[in-house]
């Protein structure tokens, strides 16, 4: 391949970005594939032409998204990763806060999607749950009488993803997870009433039940009630902290 200036080329910034660039592309493409070695930073340097510091650059850079893990020790390098639907999720999440934070994105929004995303996937773990998720979602239902906020925080947010789980698709879990963290870590979390938590208690019951009866139906009902009812806490909570920041 033919060097490229330090520089990179014109109107790409700077060269780390460039390499970062088109090492994700042949990571996405599948020309790289996952458990793949790159090439030592040394030859890295000769194949695009740049320094050992733009190389530890843009490897450092797919590193934080997950797309590499550098291992040290005479087999080590840097390697593509395989990610988890975990991974992703957590790279999406903190994508959507600070694009919620900077209010480029509504809390209307992230209601909206999360809607679309998790009453079919109610749906699909009723058809495909198996007895262990249905142990964990057992493990997860609590008595809001007194509870603390963030048990009652915790094990909400485990509800879900274990709901998530039992619809036995990582990329829905992927997807769907991040947006249900940026709705309760910026809206919820410590701000949301008593009854709120009442309501939360009771839906999660009856969507369990539906669940575990197979009840496809019935488990995108529940959810779409679940997650309708509690809609206008979200956007009472939001209209205050856009109020306290104006």
């Amino acid at each position: 391949m033919a060097a490229r200036s330090e520089r990179g080329t014109a109107g790409d910034g700077p060269a780390y970005r460039t390499l970062a660039d088109t090492l994700r592309a042949q990571i996405l493409s599948g020309k790289l594939k996952s458990g793949d070695r790159l090439p030592a930073e040394p030859e890295l340097c000769e194949m695009y032409g740049v320094s050992r510091s733009t190389v530890r650059e843009a490897l450092r850079a797919l590193a934080t998204e997950q797309l590499l893990v550098t291992r040290r020790g005479v087999a080590g390098g840097s390697f593509v990763a395989a990610p988890q639907p975990g991974d992703i999720a957590g790279l999406v999440q903190s994508s959507l806060a600070l694009l919620t934070d900077a209010d480029s994105v509504s809390v209307e929004s992230l209601l909206e999607v999360r809607e679309m995303l998790e009453v079919p996937a109610a749906g699909l773990a009723a058809a495909r749950h198996a007895e262990e998720h249905l142990a964990l979602l057992d493990e997860t239902l609590f008595d809001p009488r007194g509870a603390d906020p963030d048990v009652m925080f915790g094990a909400n947010r485990d509800f879900h993803v274990g709901l998530l789980r039992a619809a036995r698709n990582p990329v829905l879990e992927a997807v769907t997870a991040p947006i249900f963290g940026v709705v309760y870590e910026r809206f919820v979390r410590r701000q949301a009433p008593e009854q709120f938590w009442t309501r939360v208690d009771h839906d999660h019951r009856d969507i369990l039940d539906r669940v575990r009866a197979g009840d496809v139906a019935g488990a995108e009902e529940a959810q779409r009630a679940h997650l309708g009812g509690l809609r206008p806490t979200y956007e009472r909570i939001d209209r205050e902290r856009r109020a306290t920041r104006d």
